[in-house]
């Protein structure tokens, strides 16, 4: 199980609120905070004397020259001088003090009176610079004043003192400033309270040497010898990487024992002087497919000796985990969350087999049910639809194996000669794989041996034989520690180790398979790709070492396709490690054994760049990263760019009419037979149809003939050949949603002109769809809604309504919008009309521009309906009663002049007009800086529903990280030098 720490137990409570949980509150949970507030006892047992145990110590002298002060008392056991030699050695300042986070410059070894010194301290969890000066170093404590951000001022107090069976000490915090005594103070001063008392607990664990080791870093700027440049301390970097590959069965080793061994490899690997695993603030897994456990990480960490602040697990099910646990990590670091983080995975899936066969009893470790990560990342849903499972394709050997024909269809070649191909692409992938000393099996093998079908080699579904599949039973596991340069630096890391994280990237392709426009290609990969390597300063000619994640052919094909990759090009082999059928396809896991294999080469090869992708299910999720040894231009940065959808195709799998084979492939029983054959089929509409059929006619055309572009007459769920082959597949439906990026502002569009661009079920998902991805990409600032034509949204399709097709979607509900809008700033433009849920798609916006002859209306009451998608509930709360009342009781529109008088339309233009000046807001809404936008938005949503009592607190605690922001900071310096403020989000 994951243990707490003072911090972590603080970042956990402010995260839940516990900074403005009332005094008085805490108090009737803590002894320790009770007598703090029952009031302070003077004149008994003063500083440096001896008191009874229990007793308040007297505040010390200064404590009354600010506003703002708190302080927590604890007693200890050990001896009055044992602990002021603790408090006076700022090289053990980490070890106890929670609002340490590092030093900036140079520190003195001990406190002495008159010394100055800088600190980077976390004020309600946020970063910020504190000088101090020593004001007073003696046998009965220290005092410390200082100064902070925004202009405020500091103080901090030890008082210890004597009693019968140890030490009393009080600890004692006080703040001023304009900041302070603004909206700030309370949240500022309750996170001190808290603080104070778990540095404390901190302390006296120290004193018994019950405390993980903490690193000693310094905020200042670290040079990279190499380059000659200085870089910030934060700068993300893996530092070590392990592999173990274990042949034989081991009963007594299971995925957790083998990622320990992994995870100490790396140790050993990164040549670092201090215990970087005992040194962990965050534990992540890739969790195995071959034992399952509640919280893996937890496990590791104890394994390892680790006692991290949060552990952190992909998804259950994904090979794109490997890569995506290192882009989450690294953004935890590059924003001074952790310094030091462990990430590994392992499967035992030889040892499972060999247990079933041999009828071992495998002891592995089992978890309480409820044992969960702190935290979960990636995405999670069902990988298959209904039409793909109802034709046999859930699982992914033959998912692949028919994108593969889509892929050989898109390249133009015939079966045998595409065979050739795939193979002599996996034959390079074993030539690395024979010099991978972690490889399952690392033997080179023929192309021949790989393309042709025998009893030791059978066919599993065409084209693919058992030598072109991912093996999944082995015995494997990947270890990396990822850190910051400053932590590097304090471990004793040599800078040859130093592999830096430039970029990090994820996303998804269409979902299922089956509804996505082409089989043969990835959307998702190309836009990782292109913002990656944006991010990085570089193009994929750059690249000179690459790892796509390889579990069948059509993988890697398509993956190259994606990036611009060439997948013959020997000079520059698409694989570091061998692939999944030669290195071992570990489950989730093999992403992580990829980058522990380029490391070293990046290493080697110190100024090249490397690549790698992960992907999970049927190339459905995708994550990427990009590694060099040499430092990287930009700050790292976990990016997740909106990928552009092309339209997806309806899916069925019964259809009466032509269509043309797009692709397919024939499943294989274990001694060779054809089990069907399973055919994509596209409709002259652009739909699509899966069909499966044990027709011995078609099968025997599927195996020994080619049935790509080919004409088939489908009768329900049988299908013929017409011996017609077509001249190009149709096209995909027009998308009812269409999305455009104008800098960091997206264009949503409504495209169904035709019924005034209606909602039905299909445009309510893309609608949900589209503003999931803006939410999801740090580059979208702001967005914009509006529809094609001359209509902005006639509301809900009526006429899908009453085929059951409802605009309902899981996520945002109705309309795809209106139950939970976007957090970013929403502007909808309206050109027209917009009716029923078309006006409470505007009204679930932030700001409505109108053209001057636009009419908003909910008149559902003149169709037995309710406006029951927010709409009489958002005109009640932004118009007055009586003109709400008319809207919802005579169901008449009313104009936007009118509208705009009244305070619900920010704009009024022109007609035609709208759409321009909806961009320009959103532009100006973009430039400002985004954690000020979205507190903003979060104060004005949300203050409606607060007590008068708590909303001054409320506010405060949503604004407080905004005003010690480093935007904050950049702002008010871009204001003094008359420049354009560059804002980070942060």
């Amino acid at each position: 199980m994951t243990r707490s720490t003072p911090l972590s137990n603080l970042r956990r409570g402010l995260r839940q609120g516990a900074a403005l949980a009332s005094v008085a509150g805490r108090a009737a949970r803590s002894p320790e905070l009770r007598r703090s507030l029952l009031g302070q006892v003077s004149g008994r047992g003063g500083v440096g004397g001896q008191v009874v145990v229990g007793e308040e110590l007297p505040a010390p002298d200064g404590v009354t020259d600010f506003p703002r002060h708190v302080h927590a008392q604890q007693d200890c056991t050990a001896a009055p001088d044992e602990v002021v030699a603790r408090l006076h050695d700022l090289g053990q300042v980490a070890d106890w003090l929670t609002i340490h986070s590092s030093w900036r410059g140079e520190v003195p070894a001990t406190l002495s009176v008159g010394d100055s010194f800088a600190q980077q301290i976390l004020l309600m969890d946020i970063p910020a610079e504190a000088r101090w000066t020593v004001t007073a170093a003696g046998e009965a404590g220290f005092a410390l004043r200082g100064t902070g951000p925004m202009g405020i001022t500091l103080g901090l107090w030890a008082t210890v003192s004597g009693h019968g069976t140890g030490s009393t000490v009080r600890l004692d915090a006080a703040l001023d400033g304009a900041p302070v005594r603004g909206p700030i103070g309370s949240t500022a001063v309750r996170s001190l309270e808290r603080a104070l008392h778990d540095s404390l607990t901190a302390l006296t664990s120290s004193l018994s040497g019950a405390t993980s080791p903490r690193l000693r870093l310094s905020a200042a700027r670290v040079l990279h010898v190499a380059t000659g440049r200085e870089l910030d301390p934060s700068t993300p970097v893996v530092v070590g990487v392990g592999q173990v590959v274990q042949r034989e069965p081991d009963a007594g080793r299971d995925p957790v024992a083998l990622s320990a061994a992994a995870l100490r490899a790396a140790l050993a690997d990164s040549g670092a002087t201090t215990d970087l695993l005992a040194a962990a603030d965050l534990v992540y897994a890739v969790p195995s497919a071959s034992w399952t456990y509640g919280d893996q990480a937890a496990l590791v960490a104890d394994e390892v000796g680790a006692r991290p602040e949060e552990t952190v697990q992909s998804s259950p099910y994904g090979g794109d985990g490997g890569q995506l646990v290192v882009n989450d990590a690294a953004q935890e670091v590059v924003e001074g969350r952790a310094q030091v983080v462990l990430l590994s995975g392992a499967e035992a899936g030889s040892t499972l087999a060999w247990a079933q066969r041999t009828g071992v009893t495998l002891d592995w470790p089992r978890q309480p049910d409820g044992d969960a990560p702190t935290r979960l990342i990636g995405v999670d849903r069902r990988p298959n639809n209904e039409a793909e499972t109802g034709v046999g394709l859930g699982a992914p050997i033959y998912t692949y194996a028919l994108m593969e024909s889509a892929v050989r269809g898109r390249l133009g070649r015939a079966p045998a000669e595409h065979r050739t191909a795939i193979a002599r692409l996996w034959s390079r992938f074993s030539e690395v794989a024979g010099g991978n000393p972690f490889a399952w099996s690392p033997s080179a093998v023929d192309a021949d041996a790989i393309a042709t079908a025998t009893p030791d080699n059978r066919a599993v579904s065409e084209p693919y034989t058992k030598l072109m599949c991912a093996n999944l039973q082995v015995d494997l596991a990947a270890g990396v520690i990822v850190t910051s340069v400053a932590a590097a630096e304090a471990a004793g890391v040599p800078q040859d180790r130093w592999v830096f994280v430039h970029a990090g990237a994820s996303g998804h392709d269409e979902w299922f398979v089956s509804e996505r426009a082409d089989l043969s290609r990835s959307p998702a990969i190309a836009a990782l790709g292109e913002a990656a390597l944006e991010h990085a300063g570089v193009g994929i000619d750059d690249v000179a070492h690459v790892d796509l994640y390889a579990c069948f052919p059509s993988a890697v094909e398509i993956g190259a396709d994606a990036l611009g990759l060439p997948v013959d090009d020997e000079s520059r082999p698409l694989t570091v490690t061998g692939g999944l059928t030669f290195a071992g396809g570990p489950g989730n896991n093999y992403g992580t054994h990829a980058l522990a294999s380029l490391v070293p080469v990046l290493r080697g090869d110190p100024s090249s760049r490397g690549l790698c992708t992960s992907l999970g299910w049927y190339a459905t999720k995708h994550a990427l990263g990009i590694y060099s040894a040499t430092p990287p231009a930009r700050a790292y940065e976990h990016l997740r760019p909106v990928v552009p959808h092309p339209p997806r195709r309806p899916v069925g799998t019964s259809y009466d009419g032509v269509a043309v084979v797009e692709a397919y492939t024939v499943p294989y029983d274990r001694d060779g037979s054809p089990e069907a054959g399973v055919l994509s089929l596209l409709t002259p509409s652009g739909s699509r149809v899966l069909v499966r059929t044990t027709d011995p006619e078609v099968v025997a055309v599927l195996v020994d003939g080619d049935a790509l572009g080919c004409e088939v007459l489908v009768d329900g769920e049988a299908v013929s050949l017409t011996g017609v082959r077509g001249s190009h597949l149709p096209a995909p439906p027009r998308p009812p949603v269409r999305t455009e990026r104008h800098d960091a502002v997206l264009l949503i569009t409504l495209d169904r002109p035709e019924v005034r661009n209606a909602i039905d079920a299909r445009t309510a998902e893309e609608l949900e769809r589209a503003v999931d991805a803006a939410e999801a990409d740090p580059r979208v600032r702001a967005i914009v809604l509006t529809g094609a034509g001359d209509t902005f949204c006639a509301g809900m399709d009526l006429k899908a309504a009453a085929r059951g097709e409802l605009p309902l979607t899981p996520g945002r509900g109705p309309l795809g919008l209106t139950g939970r809008p976007p957090t970013k700033p929403l502007v909808v433009a309206i050109e027209g009309s917009a009716l029923a849920g078309g006006c409470e798609l505007a009204l679930a916006a932030d700001l409505i521009v109108a053209a001057e002859d636009a009419e908003l209306g909910i008149p559902e009451v003149r169709r037995g309906l309710a406006a029951a998608a927010g709409g009489v509930l958002r005109l009640r709360e932004r118009l007055p009663r009586n003109i709400a009342m008319e809207l919802a009781l005579l169901g008449a529109p009313m104009g936007a002049a009118r509208l705009a008088e009244l305070g619900l339309v920010n704009r009024v233009t022109p007609r035609g007009q709208a759409l321009a000046v909806a961009l320009s807001l959103a532009a100006e809404i973009a430039a400002n800086a985004p954690l000020s936008v979205a507190v903003g938005k979060r104060i004005v949503d949300e203050s409606p529903s607060w007590d008068a009592d708590e909303a001054f607190d409320r506010q405060t605690e949503l604004a407080s990280p905004v005003i010690l922001s480093d935007d904050a900071r950049e702002g008010v310096a871009a204001f003094a030098e008359r420049r354009t403020p560059v804002w980070t989000g942060r």
